[in-house]
């Protein structure tokens, strides 16, 4: 089993910058694959970005591609989530995800869905305020 642990959220303002962080302890040789969720209250968790940690293929969601940026440090078995220009629709609880994916063509076409993840964090709450 993988331990993860997040950190980084806040509040701050629409337009703001901020970045997560998720740090895998345990079983890391049973994860090649981190991602982030995130959900906001009355709403299903979703798929935010994810990382293949071996190499570089990265994953996002329509909404914040191009705005959210997932990098990993191997060394430090973490993975940050750099978020732009955030926008009060960003409000919600992050969380962290680990899973060991063997047919990554299979993954890539449903890296957003939270039952391909084996292991969570207990999530860091983003607050983006107008």
């Amino acid at each position: 089993q993988v331990q993860l642990v997040e950190s980084g959220g806040d509040s701050v303002q629409a337009g703001g910058s901020l970045r997560l962080s998720c740090t895998a302890s345990g079983n890391t040789a049973r994860t090649n694959i981190m991602a982030w969720f995130r959900q906001a209250p009355g709403k299903e968790r979703e798929g935010v970005a994810a990382i293949f940690t071996p190499g570089s293929s990265t994953y996002y969601a329509d909404h914040v591609e191009g705005r959210f940026t997932i990098s990993q440090d191997n060394a430090k078995n973490t993975v940050y989530l750099q978020m732009n220009s955030l926008e009060p629709e960003d409000t919600a609880k992050y969380y962290c995800a680990a899973t060991l994916i063997y047919d990554l063509r299979r993954y890539a076409s449903n890296w957003y869905s939270p039952a391909e993840y084996n292991d969570w964090g207990q999530g860091t709450q983003v607050t983006v305020s107008s």
